[in-house]
């Protein structure tokens, strides 16, 4: 008998039983905006734009990264999704767009039904929580491409704003305060960096006393999401400009939303780095200048306002415990 696709390394029931394993938390994240079940070619998607005057889509598309790496080590599949989501999430955000809906890219040497029914659960879960739609998807299998025990993700957002409410710093001069909001850790950034430094002297799964959590399990907190911050305070402060503190860290985001002429004076010393990039600083012996321009040390969201909005800000999102950590010169 001759070779057969399954021979080959591709097994098309293993695809079969994911879309029926998948269909019912998908379809737990459908809005009447979706007009189509899950396994079609495409998705429909019919936008409600009551409210805007003049609705601009947003769109936008990441990864996860190198912090897969620590997933399979952790054998933990069920949060890398939600950091996909989440970054997305963030990336429209800072652009005063909302989440519509999500498509998600998920390729692998061996498709194992269970490992990719966690991550597309975490999808389907941070999706649902940020009010945003999952209606369609690629799963790949795809042997000596990928490791028979890995994978990758990638994820496509689109958003709505009013052309009117765009936030790309245009106004922001002199004088502008920068507010930032704490991370979880170092959401989708630097571990590439952080596995060179760790894991070498490590085990993913060794307790750390100083993080008070294992070295995986701390490396894997979940991307947070700051949509709902965002949308408890934004028709209460007039929010000039907003950067998700991704690869280039603080300055390197900050700066794609400053004005030509202006820079940045941030107050180092004004938060406390969270502990896992103290742990990684000491671990590695890393310059100082190198941590600031691959973490986000702490701070996963930026926003810029007038000076004259400052207490105000701060007293609105003293749940988060923000910080003053710089202005505009």
């Amino acid at each position: 008998m001759g070779k057969t696709y399954k021979d080959s390394g591709v097994d098309i029931d293993a695809g079969e039983n994911l879309i029926k394993g998948i269909k019912g938390f998908v379809r737990d994240t459908f809005t009447d905006s979706v007009l189509t079940d899950v396994g079609l070619f495409g998705a429909f998607f019919e936008p409600k734009t009551e409210g805007y005057e003049k609705p601009v889509l947003v769109s936008s598309v990441d990864g996860v990264g190198t912090k897969l790496k620590v997933a399979f080590m952790m054998d933990k599949h069920d949060t890398v999704g939600q950091d996909l989501v989440n970054h997305c999430v963030n990336d429209i955000l800072v652009c005063g767009a909302r989440p519509l809906f999500f498509l998600d890219y998920f390729a692998t040497g061996k498709l194992k039904p269970e490992v990719a029914e966690k991550v597309i659960f975490g999808l389907a879960k941070a999706c649902k929580e940020n009010g945003c739609s999952l209606i369609g998807g690629e799963t790949a299998e795809m042997p000596g491409m990928y490791s028979r025990d890995e994978y990758d993700i990638a994820g496509t957002i689109v958003g709505m704003v009013d052309k009117n409410k765009i936030i790309k710093g245009d106004s922001i001069k002199k004088g502008d305060i920068l507010i930032g909001l704490p991370s979880t850790g170092l959401h989708t950034n630097g571990y590439s960096l952080a596995r060179n430094v760790l894991f070498p002297k490590f085990d993913p799964k060794e307790h750390i006393i100083e993080l008070g959590n294992s070295l995986g399990n701390e490396l894997l907190k979940v991307h947070k999401s700051y949509l709902p911050v965002v949308d408890s305070i934004r028709d209460k402060v007039s929010i000039k400009g907003m950067s998700h503190i991704t690869g280039g860290g603080i300055i390197g985001n900050t700066m794609r939303i400053i004005p030509k002429g202006l820079e940045i004076k941030l107050d180092w010393n004004s938060w406390d780095p969270l502990p896992i990039f103290k742990f990684i600083g000491k671990a590695g012996d890393v310059p100082e200048e190198d941590m600031r321009r691959t973490f986000n040390l702490g701070i996963g969201l930026i926003l810029i306002i007038d000076k004259n909005e400052t207490d105000s800000t701060i007293e609105l999102l003293s749940d988060e415990k923000p910080v003053v950590m710089g202005e505009i010169i």
